[in-house]
């Protein structure tokens, strides 16, 4: 492994809004630096990037509210795909989150990322049907 996989430190909030435009991962309706800030007051230490030399290669937001864990911005830099990076990331968070209680973690995939649900299907993650529904009680 030439990477490290840590807890997300501020300074570093440019960069991994960087790498999450690279990824695709932002939309307009979510201000990716308000994302950051407001993870930073809950489990911050459940926000991990993976860093070679100096370098955000990698990231991952976790969460865990005593019921379920989720995973959000799951992003490795489009020039380091295949390396196992992102497979890294999954398994530290998963790992903080079993350390914690955490009895089943979720996440949600856009129907049109055909690349994220083979990978998380090769990582053992099923599919199931559910009615994803959502209310913004803060507009970015």
């Amino acid at each position: 492994m030439t990477w490290e996989i840590r807890a997300f430190r501020a300074a570093e909030t440019d960069a991994v809004v960087a790498l999450w435009h690279a990824a695709g991962l932002t939309r307009p309706w979510n201000d990716p630096h308000r994302d950051i800030e407001r993870k930073l007051s809950v489990q911050p230490e459940l926000f991990l990037v993976a860093v070679h030399a100096g370098e955000i290669i990698g990231t991952v937001m976790a969460g865990y509210d005593g019921h379920r864990g989720w995973l959000y911005y799951l992003a490795v830099d489009p020039a380091r795909t295949g390396e196992g990076i992102g497979r890294a990331l999954v398994a530290e968070a998963e790992r903080l989150l079993l350390a914690m209680g955490c009895p089943k973690v979720q996440l949600m995939v856009r129907p049109d990322n055909a690349g994220a649900r083979g990978f998380y299907e090769a990582l053992g993650y099923e599919r199931f049907e559910t009615w994803n529904t959502g209310k913004r009680l803060i507009a970015d």
